[in-house]
């Protein structure tokens, strides 16, 4: 560098233009050399995440590349720590033949702006290792929404589909993201009306309120009741940004709120029922003796009258006994009757169910069909109130056929429970609608002509069952026929005996 006092001035020129370091730093020992007339002028560096140090300019054709430590890098020349800002070195100038008075300079040069090279790589490697961060977050984040249990999409101001989960992917609609991701609600959500949709969406957004809202969906698996919560979502600031909606399969909860609601409806029916049954049994009481009086006096009344009034005596006498046989049911709902169970088998109570309707006069009218499961397990019952049920049961499927049609009987394991055994009353009639179905075991509810049943008899069937610590259950299709299941539980300790007794 002696007698080049411009060989600063470029070396310093070269540092300053702004190109990757490596290049830049093999410029600047290719112009030190030039300027200096040295032998061999090499810079050695060390990178943020690298713990070696290697060679920036060109190497010899027998010198090392990479080193561990620069106590390896060959002996020989004039050797200059590169230490920015005094601290640990992270790099060495070294220079082979006659040292110039300018290699400290050039040194420190080399320092400096190792030292900004450094500062950049340390940003460089944080902006790397926070988008890898917020990239594992955001996966992490996917991943949680795509393993909820519940359907999620969420829309923005301009009401196009944001984020679909995996769930809303293998939903009812079946529809992908890469289907509907960037479209508007409408075009994929078609269930609803736009006008409705934009209504319900747009009252979020101004108000900022979570609504819930339940839904009936028709499905092959027959309807299913899904419950929606929208959630407003603020992505900076106090404006409502996007709109969440979130879709639970409420179907099984609502059955069993169904059920809990019968029992209760049925509890109080109970204590009122017990409460009025005597009042009425009294005056009917009454008006049944006077109709016997009267009829006993009529022998002694002459006249064309006499028939009519006879006709009407009947007539007040029989409805006398189907009032009585109202009251009598709402008794059974009030103070069940102590009735004794014991070990029975289901298909033997099945079996004389039917022999006893075999002289029904339109039992005739239909096709009886027979699937009944060998070897179930014993019950504990009461005899005649399984068969109580099991009449009732028939007679409103052959109720339902009146141009006759097909009644299937069939017993069975239980499909989800295995602790249970399942008789099924199955119909070939027109079908419970929807709304139907959760009102057909309330007191009193019939959809049968007037004069024709007292909506007393599913009701009873109900509580026999429920005293036994089963249930019964409908599935009906408009049009398909019903299906009542009767569910009772095992007797686990009668099979245990009977398989010992058969063992010895």
């Amino acid at each position: 560098m002696s007698g080049r006092p411009s060989s600063i001035a470029r070396l310093a020129a070269i540092l300053d233009t702004g190109g990757e370091p490596d290049r830049t730093l093999g410029e600047a020992a290719h112009a030190l050399r030039d300027a200096t007339g040295a032998e061999r002028i090499e810079i050695w560096r060390q990178e943020v995440a690298s713990p070696g140090f290697y060679l920036v300019s060109a190497p010899a054709a027998d010198g090392p590349e990479l080193v561990a430590s620069l106590d390896l890098v060959p002996a020989g020349g004039a050797r200059a720590l590169l230490r920015p800002g005094g601290g640990d070195a992270v790099g060495m100038l070294r220079l082979v033949g006659d040292t110039p008075p300018e290699f400290e300079t050039a040194a420190h040069l080399l320092s400096i702006y190792l030292a900004g090279v450094r500062i950049g790589e340390s940003r460089d490697a944080e902006s790397a290792e926070q988008d890898r961060a917020v990239d594992e977050a955001r996966q992490f984040t996917s991943l949680i929404i795509d393993s909820l249990p519940v359907g999620l999409y969420v829309v923005d101001r301009d009401y196009r589909i944001q984020i679909w989960n995996r769930k809303r992917e293998t939903g009812t609609q079946g529809l992908s993201r890469g289907q509907v991701v960037g479209r508007t609600v409408f075009e994929v959500l078609t269930r609803q009306s736009e006008s409705k949709l934009r209504e319900e969406f747009d009252a979020i957004f101004e108000t900022g309120e979570l609504r819930q809202s339940d839904m009936q969906v028709e499905t092959p698996d027959g309807p299913r009741t899904y419950r929606l919560t929208r959630v407003p979502m603020r992505l900076g600031g106090d404006t409502i940004t996007h709109v969440m909606t979130i879709g639970e399969d409420v179907s099984e909860w609502r059955e069993v709120q169904g059920r809990i609601l019968q029992s209760e409806k049925l509890a109080a029916l109970g204590q009122l029922a017990a409460g009025i049954m005597h009042e009425i049994n009294n005056p009917l009481a009454t008006i049944a003796a006077c109709v016997a009086a009267g009829e006993g006096r009529l022998s002694d009344v002459a006249g064309p009258g006499i028939g009519p009034l006879r006709e009407y005596l009947a007539i007040i006498d029989k409805e006398v006994q189907r009032c009585t046989n109202i009251v009598d049911g709402l008794l059974d709902f009030s103070r069940p009757k102590a009735r004794e169970k014991a070990v029975a088998q289901l298909n033997e109570i099945v079996e004389e169910a039917l022999g006893l309707l075999r002289h029904h006069k339109r039992f005739k009218q239909i096709a009886l069909h027979r699937q009944l499961a060998p070897d179930l397990p014993p019950v504990v019952v009461n005899r005649e109130q399984i068969i109580q049920v099991l009449m009732a049961l028939t007679i409103n499927s052959i109720d339902a056929m009146e141009s006759g049609g097909h009644l299937t009987v069939r017993t069975m394991i239980g499909r989800r429970r295995l602790d249970e055994v399942v008789v099924e009353v199955e119909d070939t009639g027109p079908g419970i609608p929807g709304p139907v179905q959760s009102k057909i075991f309330e007191p009193f509810f019939t959809t049968k002509a007037p004069g024709r049943g007292t909506g007393l008899g599913l009701s009873i069937c109900y509580g026999i069952v429920e005293e036994h610590r089963g249930r019964i259950e409908v599935e009906s299709q408009v049009g398909r026929g019903s299906t009542f299941r009767v569910h009772l539980p095992i007797d686990f300790d009668a099979m245990m005996a009977d398989m010992a007794g058969a063992g010895a």
